[in-house]
Parts: structure tokens; C-alpha cells; sequence
């Protein structure tokens, strides 16, 4: 016979709602993300700590919107996206590799691949007007 279990490898979060044992409001938990945002850290790395050190699993389950858009609601969001900036954090390391490496042909063919990636992700910004639309990566 056919296993109906088969196939469904895949984990789904089952946690809906704030846990019984959250004693963090909401509006202490902004606080904390605003305070984490003035020290430079990106929302990813604010999600973290959150997790990590505060214990809030979601905070969307608990603020009702994600960092980013608390972030952007108060004007702290950086000004290019987390995703994109770190892309291109990559291939400017990798330029710069390549500076002093000419001969590396397995780096120089990954750095047009995290370029596509750059200028793909760019296009994507520039439809949602994330991005201004004559922004423009500069690979050198």
C-alpha cells in the first residue's frame, strides 16, 4: 500500500498566538527593538536577540507587524534593503579577493553569480519602489 505519510517531510510551526508564559507587552518589546535598531543592528539580528536573550518566538504573533515595518513606521529602517546590502557586502569581499588572487577563475565565476543575484534583487526593489528608480550597483 501507498504511505499517506510519504511526501510530507516538510515542518510546519504549529505555536499560533503569544505563549501563556510571554510577560514582555507590546509595547515593550518596540522599545527594545527601537533600542537594538539605534545600536546598528539589522532586523534579522534583532529578531535573534529577541529570541534568544528576550524569549519572544514571533513578534509578529506578538506586536502584530514584523520588525521591519515597526522599524520603517518610525523611520529607523536602513535605507537599503538587508538582503540586497548583504549581497553586495559579499561581492565587494570577493572583488577584493580577486585583487590580489587574478588567477582565481572559481571566484571570479561566483562573483558574476552574486552579481546576477545583486541586479535581479535590485530590478525586484526598484517594482516594489523599495529602491529609488535610478539606483544603481556600481560593482567597482
Amino acid at each position: 500500500g501507498i504511505n499517506a505519510e510519504y511526501g510530507k517531510q516538510w515542518y510546519q510551526r504549529r505555536v499560533r498566538g503569544v505563549p501563556t508564559w510571554q510577560k514582555l507587552t507590546p509595547d515593550e518589546v518596540k522599545e527594545t527593538i527601537y533600542k537594538l535598531s539605534k545600536k546598528g543592528l539589522t532586523p534579522s539580528q534583532i529578531g535573534v536577540i529577541l529570541r534568544d536573550s528576550h524569549g519572544v518566538n514571533q513578534i509578529k504573533h506578538l506586536t502584530g507587524t514584523k520588525i521591519l515595518r515597526i522599524l520603517r513606521a518610525k523611520g529607523l529602517a536602513s535605507k537599503i534593503p538587508e538582503d540586497l546590502y548583504h549581497l553586495i557586502k559579499k561581492a565587494v569581499a570577493i572583488r577584493k579577493h580577486l585583487e590580489k588572487n587574478r588567477q582565481d577563475k572559481d571566484s571570479k565565476y561566483r562573483l558574476i553569480l552574486i552579481e546576477s543575484r545583486v541586479h535581479k534583487l535590485a530590478r525586484y526593489y526598484k517594482r516594489k519602489s523599495v529602491l529609488p528608480p535610478n539606483w544603481k550597483y556600481e560593482s567597482s
